[in-house]
């Protein structure tokens, strides 16, 4: 899958989908596969056109919004489902000003060369968003393409996904979450130092730095993770919190790989979360957390005995 995020002038007619993707879960893959498909049948370069900055960061900046992947997590997901090309818009404020005609003369027709276009019933677009899919009809008989509407049904499928993941992460329930998913939910980061609590507790961890404060980062406690690392996956636990048996005071996300005994300073790892075990808690001594720590390792170890790839 090629990525645009530049205003190149397609070749090959083209078939489009728009929209945020966030999460890229069960319900995107769906439209997502049935645009692959039906490019392939009509012959037809399939597109994904999406938007970073999200319209809400630009248009309510006040707004903290927590999205399920960064631009460059979406893009890793969506290059496994067969599109032809990513093409990323810049939305600004200008963007969002542009009128109904000219989004679709100047970006759907004259810069992707949509053919036909395949898009959610209570689709809207243009300044103020005041058009709408019976708008992009009109225009698709001035312009050359078709458009395919994507139903009530599938577009509430989309909707409630979203938001059951999104609400599934903030209880913690990781598993929930990546049943709509339909692959674990993943945080990405560089490793950074810490203050090298884990070491003193004979668990050494890796502490990841998310740069994107708009990444949603699971609800606090202990999860069961694996990771890629030199292309073998290794499998560990990572606490989200703010180690509170040593006062901490700032959430860090901090993982403890299992048979893993290498230097993992300055490389970006990508973290998928499998399980839950616990909540953090504070402890009265740091006798108690090794004891804990122990438990929630052969806990750990029972669920990836089980865990089946």
């Amino acid at each position: 899958m090629k990525t645009n995020t530049i205003n190149t002038k397609q070749k090959s007619p083209s078939i489009i989908t728009i929209g945020t993707f966030d999460g890229v879960h069960i319900g995107h893959q769906k439209i997502i596969k049935r645009l692959v498909e039906t490019g392939r049948n009509k012959d037809l370069k399939s597109i994904v056109l999406t938007f970073f900055p999200h319209p809400r960061m630009v248009l309510q900046p006040d707004f903290d919004i927590k999205l399920l992947h960064s631009i460059d997590e979406r893009q890793e997901v969506l290059s496994q489902f067969g599109l032809d090309e990513l093409v990323i818009k810049k939305f600004t404020k200008d963007f969002a000003n542009l009128s109904a005609q000219d989004y679709v003369k100047n970006i759907l027709v004259d810069e992707l060369n949509a053919k036909h276009i395949i898009i959610g019933y209570d689709h809207h677009f243009g300044k103020n968003r005041t058009a709408n899919i019976d708008d992009l009809k009109i225009f698709g008989k001035q312009y050359g393409f078709t458009v395919e509407e994507i139903s009530a049904q599938d577009i509430e499928d989309v909707a409630v996904s979203s938001t059951k993941i999104r609400q599934s992460l903030l209880d913690g329930d990781v598993e929930t979450a990546n049943s709509f998913l339909g692959y674990p939910y993943f945080i990405s980061g560089k490793v950074i130092k810490g203050k090298g609590i884990g070491k003193t507790l004979n668990f050494p961890t890796a502490n990841i730095d998310v740069k994107e404060t708009y990444k949603l980062i699971p609800k606090d406690g202990v999860y069961v993770v694996k990771s890629s690392i030199d292309n073998k996956y290794v499998f560990g636990m990572m606490n989200i919190g703010k180690n509170p048996t040593f006062k901490g005071d700032k959430q860090s996300i901090e993982v403890h790989f299992f048979d893993l005994d290498q230097n993992l300073y300055d490389k970006t790892l990508k973290i998928e979360i499998l399980y839950r075990l616990r909540g953090e808690h504070k402890f009265e001594s740091v006798d108690l957390l090794k004891e804990q720590l122990q438990n929630d390792k052969l806990n750990a170890l029972k669920r990836i005995s089980n865990y089946n790839e």
